[in-house]
């Protein structure tokens, strides 16, 4: 399934959250991200319909292997976009807000040849 834009969002916060805490709950998405429970919460049934997370017994949430692949690489798209745009000097707060819309849309086959430039 196609994942619009903020269900990508979610994936990589909880991504970020999980690296950085250990595990992840609503809550946690909830602060990071501003937003409200209930709203994270359609967003985590959402997630866990299309089976990219499982809410495990102590409501901490667990990738899939299909939801860790997405989440990893729309976080790799958004690094390497930042860092590029870095790299164009692009200032740094304006390169991830920019990163994080490109993230989105951008091609594989433009993604790889980001890559490649940059090396």
């Amino acid at each position: 399934m196609k994942l619009q834009e903020s269900g990508e969002n979610y994936l990589e916060t909880i991504l970020i959250l999980e690296n950085k805490n250990g595990y992840v709950r609503s809550i946690d998405i909830a602060n990071t991200l501003n937003f409200s429970k209930p709203s994270v919460s359609r967003a985590v049934k959402v997630l866990k319909e299309n089976n990219y997370i499982i809410v495990n017994k102590d409501g901490h949430i667990v990738f899939t292997d299909e939801g860790r692949k997405k989440a990893e690489s729309v976080y790799e798209r958004h690094v390497t976009l930042t860092k590029f745009l870095i790299q164009l000097g692009v200032d740094s707060k304006q390169a991830e807000e920019d990163a994080c819309r490109i993230e989105h849309i951008i091609s594989e086959e433009t993604h790889q040849c980001i890559k490649k430039a940059m090396k």
